[in-house]
Order: C-alpha cells, then sequence, then structure tokens
C-alpha cells in the first residue's frame, strides 16, 4: 500500500483533495494506522478516484457523485456522459479547453482498466549522470519548458552541449499543480562543472544524479494526457511489491517542433 503522499504522485491529485474525498466518504483509505493517524492507498482504488475526477469535471456535485458510485454506474454511462460533456466544451470558449482535455484523459484511463500491458512498464538500472541543472518552484507544469528554454540558451552560446536528453526531477512529496518543486538537469561530461547564468537569471548547479533501479515507462503525446502514463506505472509498482526511493523523473526525448509529437520518457526509482 501507498502513503497517501505517494498515492497523490501516482494519481497525480494533491493530498488535501485525497483527504477531503476520504473525509466526505467518497474515497476513504485503503487503511489508517492507529497509533500514527497514517492513510493508507492501494493502486486497486484508482478507477474510483478516476470516476470521481471524470463526474467532478462534469459539473456534478460530490453528493451526486457519491449517489452514482454507490449505485456502481456503469463504465458504458459513464462513457456516454463524458463523451456529451466533450462535445459541449468542444463548442464553449478557449478558456473550457483544459477541462476538456481533462475529460478525455480520465475517460481513456476508464476504458483501459484491466487491459493495460504489463510490458508497457519495464525495470531498468539507471546509472549516475552527471548534470548541471537549475532548479525552482513553478506555478503551473506548463511553466517547465519555460525553464528548458532558458537553460539551453544559457548552454548553447556557451558551447556547452548537452550529452543526453534533459529531464526534470520533481521534489515535490506530493502532487502539487500549481506549486510545482522542479530540477531541470541537463547532461554534460564531467569536466563541466559552470556556466553562465541563463537569461532568466538563474544559477546551474553542476551534481551528479545517482543511478539504481527505475520502473520505467514512455508516453507518446502531450502532457494534458500524461497522467495515462503515471497511473499505469503507478500499478505496476504496486503489483510488483516495489516501492519509492527517490523523486521520480520526466526525460524529454524529442524536440518541441517534432513532427510526430512529443514523448516522454517517465522514470520512477523504486527498491
Amino acid at each position: 500500500m501507498y502513503r497517501i503522499g505517494e498515492f497523490s504522485k501516482i494519481s497525480r491529485i494533491p493530498v488535501s483533495a485525497l483527504r477531503y474525498y476520504g473525509d466526505c466518504g467518497l474515497l476513504p483509505p485503503q487503511a489508517i494506522d492507529p497509533q500514527t493517524g497514517y492513510r493508507y492507498y492501494s493502486a486497486a482504488q484508482l478507477p474510483r478516484l478516476n470516476r470521481i475526477l471524470a463526474l467532478k469535471d462534469l459539473g456534478l456535485s460530490l453528493e451526486e457523485i457519491g449517489s452514482l458510485l454507490d449505485g456502481e454506474l456503469p463504465a458504458a454511462e459513464l462513457r456516454g456522459m463524458l463523451r456529451l460533456k466533450s462535445a459541449e466544451i468542444s463548442h464553449a470558449v478557449t478558456e473550457q479547453q483544459q477541462m476538456l482535455s481533462r475529460v478525455e484523459a480520465r475517460l481513456r484511463l476508464i476504458e483501459s482498466e484491466g487491459t493495460m500491458p504489463e510490458q508497457e512498464v519495464v525495470l531498468k538500472e539507471l546509472d549516475p549522470i552527471h548534470v548541471l541543472s537549475i532548479r525552482e518552484v513553478v506555478d503551473a507544469p506548463t511553466k517547465i519548458g519555460d525553464l528548458i528554454g532558458d537553460g539551453f540558451a544559457a548552454l548553447m552560446p556557451a558551447g556547452v552541449m548537452p550529452t543526453a536528453p534533459c529531464f526534470a526531477l520533481y521534489h515535490d512529496p506530493e502532487f502539487k499543480p500549481d506549486e510545482v518543486d522542479v530540477e531541470i538537469a541537463f547532461p554534460v561530461g564531467d569536466e563541466v562543472t559552470v556556466a553562465p547564468n541563463t537569461p532568466g537569471g538563474r544559477a546551474f548547479q553542476a551534481r551528479t544524479v545517482p543511478g539504481g533501479k527505475a520502473a520505467v515507462t514512455v508516453h507518446h503525446g502531450g502532457y494534458d494526457t500524461i497522467d495515462e502514463a503515471y497511473g499505469r506505472i503507478g500499478s505496476w509498482i504496486a503489483d510488483n511489491g516495489l516501492k519509492f526511493a527517490g523523486p521520480p523523473q520526466e526525460a524529454y526525448l524529442t524536440q518541441p517542433d517534432d513532427p510526430a509529437g512529443p514523448v516522454t520518457e517517465i522514470r520512477f526509482p523504486v527498491e
């Protein structure tokens, strides 16, 4: 089972929301330690959480959601409801586009329950890697691209060529969509220890990111659908009796203008 912070990382839902869903009876913890009060969740609770989030994006109240879930809402009926909402949102204003993406992503998660092949996640041995990195707390995941661009804008003119794709490390103990503690790491040769500050005034730190075992999967597509890959890798970790052993990583394997679309390798250090 996962502690609430670990379950927050897998589900990409803040701890505060998980506590609220638990307190109102929508998603009670799998277990609560009577001595410490720690809440524990299992990967088997992800399907119910997906339904809660999908119905919430449809505009239903938590009371209405509870009634539907307690009545064992069929997946086919839920798919129909989500498709109807998708059609409504597609004709709404531009500001509703993000809501549409979340509904469609949760729909794909629900449709794929129990059908995700295990071979999509593999256990890899990561080598230690020397990097120049910048770390910052940003107010939205979309700002991560700004950090990457700022880093490259300093390294390339200085003649510092990364030796592998850059990657992000997420240092938060839980998922916080509006307060993301992220480190962007640019792999470089061991002899490279300094670089000029970025155009945005950020300073690089030279360090070695530790190696070790990691559960790894590859996501093809944009960031609006990456939750599917996180859910898949979280279920695989639980099924194989592993535990988190460090901050998750996202390696960006393609260029932003690649016509084939973005490809992201997600890595969860495990033990």
